[in-house]
């Protein structure tokens, strides 16, 4: 095909899961399900925890965060998977393009950053708790978190300015269900060593580096644990940890799973499907592991439920 630059290439070709259309519907209602679930469920835990004052501590401030990255992330896939089964079409404008892999990028480094705060406040409540409501104060919290967002934004930012530099054939078929990055730099038709290499710094910056601080904080707090005579205060302690320490493991689980698929198949069918499960399930799931393993939320929810039975 001809080589033309993106002026003159005004759209791309999403190859979605499957071609066949039978197996349309059945998607469709599949990813609108997980997709009302993953929003339904988040936001269930940001107005329990806005409404309950007990839960107004840092730990549920970077939870309330991260339930918020997660609708956005979810959204930024799912829905125009849906408008596209529904039209039966598989197009995305480049800008459209552009758009969905800036805001993937700064959803899913949000979601490395915000777990690897949430480790660290961990570890100071358990390792150094007289210290804990001076050093995680608000300010030093809410610091956290814009400096997370902006970190995000500068770097989804260059990559978005190194994707304008390629060049793609006319009629460029993305074999994905949305515009990732590492598809579309295979796709291109011009060079993309330059991408690549800032592709796998950004990738060890946000994904090695916070998973070595998460991994230091609960090397602390297991040592610190150990420390601990009372079998109970050491249950205690570590219980506030399971569900976090679930959700890092399922996202990192399936962002590995999703590498090491890329990497050892060619098939684009099992990167897809890999790819679901970061970008659909994981975030789907976070809900239910805070709200079902996590006393304090349990809690907070069951109130919020009382209160709104009357008005149903």
């Amino acid at each position: 095909m001809e080589a033309e630059n993106h002026t003159e290439a005004p759209q791309f070709l999403l190859l979605g899961l499957s071609d066949d259309p039978k197996l349309q519907p059945l998607l469709c209602g599949v990813f609108l399900s997980m997709y009302l679930f993953t929003v339904l469920g988040n936001l269930l835990i940001i107005v329990t925890i806005s409404s309950d004052s007990h839960l107004h501590t840092p730990m549920y401030f970077f939870l309330t965060n991260l339930s918020c990255v997660d609708i956005c992330f979810t959204s930024t896939t799912v829905p125009k998977m849906l408008v596209n089964v529904q039209e039966e079409s598989k197009s995305i404008t480049y800008i459209g393009c552009l758009i969905q892999v800036y805001f993937l990028m700064i959803f899913a480094g949000m979601d490395t950053l915000l777990l690897t705060v949430m480790a660290y406040d961990r570890y100071v409540a358990i390792c150094h708790p007289l210290y804990y409501t001076v050093i995680m104060n608000p300010h030093f919290c809410g610091t956290l978190v814009l400096i997370s967002w902006f970190i995000m934004f500068w770097i989804s930012l260059l990559h978005i300015l190194l994707m304008r530099q390629l060049t793609f054939c006319v009629g460029t078929e993305i074999p994905h269900f949305f515009c990732e990055l590492a598809q579309i730099l295979k796709v291109a038709c011009s060079d993309t060593l330059i991408n690549n290499i800032v592709l796998y710094v950004s990738a060890a910056f946000l994904g090695v580096l916070p998973l070595t601080g998460i991994l230091f904080s609960y090397s602390r707090i297991v040592s610190a644990l150990m420390r601990m005579s009372s079998t109970g205060g050491k249950y205690k302690a570590f219980s506030t940890c399971g569900s976090h320490l679930s959700v890092v493991s399922l996202f990192y689980g399936t962002s590995l799973g999703v590498y090491l698929s890329s990497a050892l198949t060619h098939s684009s069918l099992q990167n897809s499907v890999a790819s679901v499960m970061y970008t659909v399930v994981t975030p789907m799931l976070n809900p239910f592991i805070y709200s079902l393993r996590n006393r304090d939320v349990k809690g907070a929810l069951r109130r919020l439920l009382n209160l709104a039975a009357p008005c149903l």
